[in-house]
């Protein structure tokens, strides 16, 4: 079983992770969003009011659970988050790979829209910095973390 240090950006402590049902669907649908990148973590905690809460977990992969890992953007990724970021479930306890921020759903948009070709799509995200999500969407997921710390973060540009 492997182990990993992962990181939630939030206003808060959250010691206890939960699953949250939002107005808006995710890349990968509802679950709770985390990452292997600290810096991410942190641009996620500060950006309503530039304060807020990087959380830091231990992970234990769970071979019993249904994950699905992409390691880049591919066709596969682009096809699940369009459908997934238009509300469509599935039944992965897991899901991880790269993350379609603003910039690169914008993109995903005018996909799905007609505006842009699936080659002009691709042209366009090969330019973006490399991201990183990891989501729990299952309570049997949730149980594969274990709360280490929370601490203060804030945006140094504000």
């Amino acid at each position: 079983m492997s182990e990993k240090i992962i990181y939630h950006g939030s206003q808060q402590i959250v010691e206890f992770p939960e699953i949250r049902i939002a107005k808006y669907h995710k890349d990968f649908y509802y679950g709770f969003y985390c990452t292997v990148i600290k810096e991410q973590a942190k641009r996620w905690a500060v950006r309503y009011n530039g304060y807020g809460i990087v959380n830091e977990y231990k992970y234990r992969a769970d071979n019993a659970l249904n994950v699905l890992k992409f390691e880049e953007m591919t066709e596969e990724w682009l096809d699940f988050i369009t459908s997934y970021r238009m509300g469509k479930m599935h039944n992965y306890d897991i899901v991880e790979g790269p993350m379609a921020n603003d910039t690169i759903f914008n993109y995903v948009q005018n996909f799905v829209d007609g505006k842009i070709s699936r080659e002009a799509f691709w042209a366009l995200a090969k330019f973006k910095k490399p991201t990183h999500q990891i989501s729990f969407h299952t309570a049997k997921a949730l149980t594969t973390l274990e709360f280490l710390k929370g601490h203060e973060v804030c945006d140094e540009e504000r």
